[in-house]
């Protein structure tokens, strides 16, 4: 979760930044290309050749290959935000932080609700190749050793339990968090 939340925040601020500068986006927009078709699997073994095979590194993949997809929604999303809903805000002196909580991000719910549900579907699935490759724990590790043994029931009930454990988060999480930041369309 933690490899998660980094992806979460640095992608939201880059996706924020390339969408509000033109300037930005034309010096960076092509690296973020970039980074997004890098396979997963050569950002992980880079990773573990330089950081080494540690906690640090398997978190730094993780976070390296979903940050670039966030940063590309979210730069999408401020792409599609109404400038009457801006220049409404301009027009009543919001400040920018109040500018940024009550227009910007409930116009980009939709796109940071997407990143996360992404996220979360390809972040677990990195995680398992993490783990598969320079882990000595986790369910990445117990895969590939019952996929050695060649015991599927094994390698089906892990693979069960991380469905199980998406959907707690889905429905329990984030579904309660899609909740709360479109409350006020039911009071329009």
């Amino acid at each position: 979760m933690f490899a998660f939340s980094l992806a979460m925040f640095f992608g939201l601020c880059i996706g924020l930044a390339l969408g509000l500068s033109p300037r930005l986006n034309q010096w960076f927009g092509t690296w973020l290309v970039v980074l997004l078709n890098i396979p997963a699997l050569v950002v992980i073994v880079l990773c573990y050749l330089w950081i080494g095979l540690n906690e640090v590194a398997a978190v730094t993949a993780v976070a390296l290959n979903k940050t670039a997809m966030v940063a590309v929604s979210i730069r999408e999303g401020v792409h599609a935000l109404d400038p009457k809903l801006t220049e409404m805000a301009r027009a009543f002196r919001m400040s920018r932080l109040a500018e940024l909580r009550h227009v910007i991000l409930p116009q980009l719910w939709p796109f940071i609700a997407s990143s996360m549900r992404n996220g979360l579907a390809i972040i677990w699935k990195i995680v398992l190749v993490v783990e598969f490759l320079g882990r000595s724990d986790g369910v990445g590790f117990q895969i590939h050793l019952y996929f050695q043994l060649f015991e599927t029931g094994y390698v089906l009930t892990y693979a069960l339990s991380f469905v199980v454990v998406m959907l707690l988060i889905e429905y329990g999480v984030i579904g309660a968090l899609e909740r709360r930041a479109v409350r006020w369309r039911a009071t329009t």
